[in-house]
């Protein structure tokens, strides 16, 4: 009965620990997890990398392709990002709970040569256009010129 005290007492303290991580901890750790464990699957996608901006409470994520920039491309990805940011969300490779404590996600779709054939910021608004499609802030009003 001692042991299984002292047992549940250390997890106890593990899981106390863990929680306890402040929002610029977790960003390094969604980060470092996101570089050595994530892969995207996709037409021409080569590689993908975090970077964190603890400062800034941003992840740059950077999926590079083997593609060339040109307008065929770029019509083809701006089709097909918003189903690939969709997937990475339900693969927790942009992390909701970091979104909820105020992270914004900065993610690149980029061609062979580094050109950008299309970008998306995620944060709390995008999150809800994504995961609910654009009924989510229909009601939304804008600044007109």
């Amino acid at each position: 009965m001692k042991k299984i005290t002292q047992i549940a007492f250390i997890v106890a303290v593990l899981v106390l620990l863990v929680s306890c991580q402040n929002t610029k901890q977790k960003i390094q750790e969604h980060v470092s997890t996101y570089n050595t464990s994530s892969s995207i699957k996709g037409h021409g996608i080569t590689s993908t990398t975090a970077k964190a901006f603890l400062n800034d409470n941003k992840i740059e994520i950077r999926i590079e392709t083997n593609l060339e920039e040109n307008d065929e491309n770029r019509l083809n990805t701006k089709e097909s990002f918003p189903a690939l940011l969709k997937e990475m969300i339900k693969n927790d490779q942009i992390s909701t709970a970091l979104i909820g404590e105020g992270v914004t996600f900065d993610v690149y779709f980029l061609a062979y040569n580094n050109a950008i054939l299309a970008q998306q910021l995620v944060n709390k608004e995008d999150l809800a256009v994504l995961e609910h499609g654009d009924g989510a802030v229909q009601n939304k009003e804008t600044a007109k010129l």
